[in-house]
């Protein structure tokens, strides 16, 4: 009976060293879980704050680069203007006499009789 309970008392302090290595063992868990998660925290705050920097470098270089394109091209004279506005309103007016022709649907429009036609209107635009 004496060797049950000397048996008895072994496996009561083994059952004890056990549970306190699994108590050790959790608290270890634990404190890795809370270290992975303010690890993660800290990560996420990086990465929101190196966003926010490269949005910011980004603006600035769009900006950089708008202010060097207008230095570059400087805005043309007057005149220029005048001319390119007067060649897109004419562009726009024989628009739906070209289409057809261009879209292969029809052929040239204007003819070897109507090309003097075309020329002074073209010359009395201008």
């Amino acid at each position: 009976m004496s060797s049950l309970f000397t048996e008895e008392i072994c496996l009561s302090k083994r059952h004890e060293e056990i549970v306190s290595q699994r108590l050790m063992l959790l608290q270890q868990m634990e404190n890795k879980f809370g270290d992975q998660n303010t690890e993660k925290v800290s990560q996420l705050q990086a990465a929101e704050t190196a966003f926010q920097r490269n949005l910011s470098l980004l603006k600035d270089i769009e900006a950089a680069e708008k202010s060097l394109q207008s230095k570059i091209r400087p805005h043309p004279p007057p005149e220029v203007v005048s001319l390119e506005t007067r060649y897109w309103a004419s562009v726009e007016k024989y628009i739906p006499k070209w289409e057809p022709f261009l879209l292969r649907q029809a052929p040239y429009p204007i003819g070897v009789e109507h090309q003097n036609e075309a020329e002074n209107t073209i010359l009395n635009e201008a």
